[in-house]
């Protein structure tokens, strides 16, 4: 049941990915770079909310009308400065939960994604106890509702001697040194969540710390409409003589009090605990065999530190090599690795034009060798027939590249785009193959983060290893396709073939390859 529901949770998010992609593209696509939107609206609410603090009087006869000051007499700023700091706290919550949902949907919660995923659901808690602290510090009505629905929550836990709601049953129940506290909290918590954040993406290199430059204005422009049309304005002023009647619920951040009133505490906090505990034992329930690791091989390690740099979860380090003296070696750690093989990729050693029989790399993958590789482009290249012959590398998280097979059509699938050495192009372009198509996932939606990125950029001769400069670059294809994108791919690959056929009728093309068959050995 589970696996049924998380894999129409997956289809919904990819199928949503792809349609936004449509108009935004997929370093601009909003749900692709959901943990990055996340912190710039975190850097919003640090931003405004310093400001706020500036002018925030804790006594209990200031704080509601200092608050309120910024909203009607310098609505130009600090109204602005409040509205933003609203809405940039219901935007973190929500994407907060999508990035969850996100996550779950797509299985990353067990293997070398545990530390990130048990590191994340502690940040929940925080969010949302920051959040609820700090519509308190308003102090009006709302604040007041939600003081008292808190506390009366918290009094059915059994950590208190005495009730807790018996603070807000008479104006006299509180002092300045509540406001004080309150701040402080409000402070401390944030940090916490900071510092908890770090934790979150410490295993992973190359964090989107900030999504693209047009998803930053987009996200601020659309704050900033909200605060022009609906400003952020407080309530009437608590008073604790009355019980507040009609108030503006913020349903992103304060949900719990209704639920509370149409169900009860028992009920609202074993559903807290419940999905807390849910969350936690995730990554323990059954789930398919983690992949094998990658294999150093220390006689072909020269110690370049290239998979170090390329990997996208810090697993490999590098140490002095056993065997050659002042060289390094490549270690990988067995709970880092996501098995992706984005290292074989970067491993100079990894070039098919070796002279050995059997090619042996620096650091392979035990379940797909660059060698087993290499026979495999060998045999499926001698087998291609037809007037314009193609090689498509795909990949297993990508659309399925083996419905392409054919007569003129050659197609490889790696576990991750990233893994294919540029060498290979060249390699296939050699051995007789009129042009070669790369495709994996989309722009954004690698399944290891860095696959496409890294293969991008090694394509076009600003990353190590580099296509050789004498590969003719028109006779490459790069087609980025998702899981469910396999009419557009094989309509990629038959636009391709035909211009690359055109070129031939035209005798436009550049002067190809010697076609000669490499042996080995």
């Amino acid at each position: 049941m589970h696996a049924v529901l998380r894999g129409s949770a997956q289809t919904l998010f990819e199928r949503s990915e792809n349609f936004f992609d449509a108009s935004f593209g997929g370093a601009d696509n909003p749900l692709r770079h959901l943990g990055a939107l996340g912190l710039f609206c975190l850097w919003i609410l640090v931003a405004t909310g310093l400001y706020l603090y500036t002018v925030l009087d804790t006594s209990i006869e200031g704080v509601y009308s200092s608050i309120d000051w910024l909203s009607h007499e310098q609505w130009y700023l600090g109204g602005v400065l409040r509205s933003l700091h609203r809405y940039a706290s219901d935007a973190f919550v929500l994407v907060m939960i999508l990035h969850l949902l996100r996550e779950w949907a797509y299985g990353r919660y067990h293997g070398f994604r545990f530390y990130s995923w048990i590191t994340g659901v502690p940040l929940i808690w925080l969010a949302y106890v920051s959040g609820i602290g700090g519509y308190w510090i308003t102090w009006d009505r709302l604040a007041q509702f939600s003081a008292i629905a808190t506390t009366e929550l918290l009094d059915w836990l059994p950590i208190f001697s005495e009730p807790s709601a018996r603070n807000f049953l008479t104006p006299d129940s509180i002092s300045d040194r509540f406001f004080t506290v309150l701040v402080f909290i409000h402070i401390g918590v944030p940090l916490m969540l900071i510092l908890g954040l770090w934790a979150h993406v410490n295993r992973i290199s190359r964090v989107d710390y900030l999504p693209s430059r047009r998803v930053m204005l987009g996200t601020l422009a659309s704050f900033l409409i909200l605060a022009a049309i609906t400003p952020a304005l407080s309530d009437a002023p608590a008073d604790l003589a009355l019980v507040p009647a009609e108030i503006r619920l913020d349903w992103f951040i304060l949900f719990l009090h209704p639920l509370t009133d149409i169900t009860s505490p028992a009920a609202v906090w074993s559903l807290i605990f419940g999905a807390t505990i849910l969350l936690f034992v995730l990554p323990f329930l059954p789930h398919p065999a983690a992949a094998p690791i990658a294999v150093v091989d220390p006689a072909n390690c020269n110690g370049c530190s290239r998979c170090h740099v390329d990997c996208p979860y810090e697993a490999i380090t590098m140490a002095p090599h056993p065997d050659k003296p002042n060289h390094r070696i490549a270690i990988v750690d067995a709970d880092h690795c996501a098995a992706c093989g984005i290292c074989a990729g970067a491993c100079p050693s990894s070039t098919p034009f070796r002279s050995q029989e059997t090619l042996v790399t620096g650091i392979d993958m035990p379940q797909q060798p660059v060698d087993v590789l290499r026979r495999q482009l060998e045999a499926r290249v001698a087998r291609l027939s037809g007037r314009t012959k193609l090689v498509v590398f795909g990949c297993d998280k990508g659309a399925d590249v083996t419905a392409l097979n054919s007569a003129d059509t050659a197609t490889l699938s790696l576990i991750c785009t990233g893994m294919l050495p540029p060498s290979f192009i060249e390699y296939a372009l050699r051995s007789g193959v009129d042009g070669i198509v790369v495709t994996g996932c989309r722009d954004g939606g690698c399944d290891f983060r860095l696959g496409m990125e890294w293969t991008r950029e090694r394509l076009a001769r600003s990353r190590e290893p580099r296509l050789r400069s004498l590969v003719p670059l028109d006779r490459l294809q790069l087609a980025p396709a998702s899981r469910h994108d396999g009419m557009q791919l094989a309509a990629a690959v038959s636009a391709f073939r035909t211009r690359l056929e055109n070129q031939t009728a035209a005798n436009t093309r550049p002067p190809a390859f010697s076609r000669r068959k490499i042996h080995h050995g």
